[in-house]
């Protein structure tokens, strides 16, 4: 708990102290925040920083493959209600990154920690977490990422018993399947459009029944659990029936279905529902996803969508046809090198939008819009790209790094 003496060894505030040095000296030589360099440097050091830095705080993890830096983002506005928190909000989200954020909140009270899938099980276990958010699980990353189904048994394996509290979505199966060797779950019906993870029953392998909102397994009866948490249009349903309006400035259904899950986390703390959510409107947008930025005087929305679910959601949110697009994509270490997801994404989904395609992979992106019979144009980079657009706010897609080379080229 908060408050108690300095949890730190001298070996510990060492580690500490150089890994902050190493993270300056790599800011001031201009390769990023150095939060990553300097948690390695510190772990190196004490194996067991992390789980010291944590041990004076109310934990909270969160992990899914899309949503988790602004789920990450909306809980820690609802938290701050309750007292100081630290969070590794720029997304550096594998054990280094997590230390480094952790090493920053010496008053805090709450650790608000976003943790890439494969890492949620070993940093669960060195952060003794209050709470753990699972959002959902898909495809992402083909060449390096275990299957979607193996991520959910890791989970499964390395929550099993978990002390914390799970706020788990009950509408996509293979989080289920991950929450459900945990005694303490609460299940929120949060929604899900991309389907094409779960057609098989990750309990026995039987084909999955879908009526409707509903889902089970025809054969071993496996099936969605009943929530107490919902979204339900522009509302949060509590588990005593109350709906609580949701009014973000990030846009889209899965920002929504974000706050309804990030509600149900600031309550396990005691933050009440009608506090949560309006902390929530503070948040405009997560390291610029979201951000509408001026670039040769046109007005520019950066959109980051780093697999076909999160492609899928960002397609439901941009300005209707005419509004021009352009989509870039990369397929370096941090994107994943294998760019066949490109054939999981309905393109079709841009009919009547000029489509501009710009990005180190832009030719096999080509091919798969060449595919889906949509109108394109292949630009040398995003300058000729956005001199090229016919009036009006340019949606820009973009997959990871992608995203940041965009945002270093507008000054963002």
């Amino acid at each position: 708990m908060a408050g108690n003496s300095d949890p730190l060894t001298p070996r510990a505030k060492l580690a500490v102290t150089a890994g902050k040095a190493v993270a300056a000296a790599s800011r001031a030589a201009g390769r990023g925040s150095g939060s990553v360099i300097g948690g390695r440097v510190a772990l190196k050091l004490d194996p067991d920083l992390l789980g010291r830095l944590a041990q004076n705080l109310d934990v909270v993890l969160v992990s899914a493959t899309n949503g988790k830096t602004t789920t990450t983002r909306l809980i820690a506005e609802a938290l701050r209600a309750a007292g100081p928190v630290v969070s590794n909000a720029l997304g550096a989200n594998m054990p280094a990154g997590i230390t480094s954020a952790l090493a920053g909140g010496s008053d805090a009270k709450f650790g608000v920690i976003e943790v890439d899938e494969k890492y949620l099980a070993g940093v669960a276990r060195d952060t003794d977490p209050k709470c753990i958010a699972l959002l959902n699980l898909s495809r992402d990353q083909l060449d390096r990422a275990a299957e979607t189904r193996m991520l959910a048994e890791n989970w499964r394996e390395g929550l099993a018993g978990s002390k914390a509290v799970i706020v788990a979505n009950c509408d996509d199966p293979l989080v289920v399947w991950a929450a459900s060797s945990s005694p303490n779950v609460v299940w929120v019906a949060a929604g899900q459009m991309w389907k094409d993870d779960a057609w098989s029953c990750p309990s026995c392998g039987g084909v999955m029944q879908r009526p409707g909102d509903d889902w089970f397994c025809g054969e071993c009866g496996f099936r969605r659990p009943t929530p107490t948490w919902a979204l339900s249009g522009d509302h949060v349903l509590d588990p005593h029936g109350s709906a609580w309006p949701i009014h973000l400035q990030l846009p889209g259904r899965a920002n929504k279905a974000n706050a309804a899950s990030s509600a149900a986390v600031a309550a396990v703390f005691g933050v009440p529902p009608q506090v949560a959510l309006e902390r929530m409107y503070q948040v405009q947008a997560v390291a610029g996803r979201y951000d509408v930025v001026q670039f040769e005087n046109r007005d520019l929305r950066l959109l980051l969508a780093k697999n076909p679910a999160g492609w899928l959601e960002t397609f439901s949110l941009i300005d209707p046809p005419p509004a021009p697009v352009i989509l870039s994509v990369n397929a370096r270490g941090a994107d994943g090198t294998d760019t066949s997801w490109l054939w999981d994404v309905d393109y079709t989904r841009l009919t009547g939008h000029p489509i501009f395609v710009i990005g180190d992979r832009k030719l096999d992106l080509a091919v798969r819009l060449e595919v889906a019979n949509q109108h394109f144009q292949v630009c040398d980079n995003l300058d000729q790209a956005v001199q090229m657009c016919p009036p009006g706010r340019i949606e820009v897609i973009a997959n990871y790094t992608a995203f940041q080379d965009l945002r270093r080229r507008v000054g963002n």
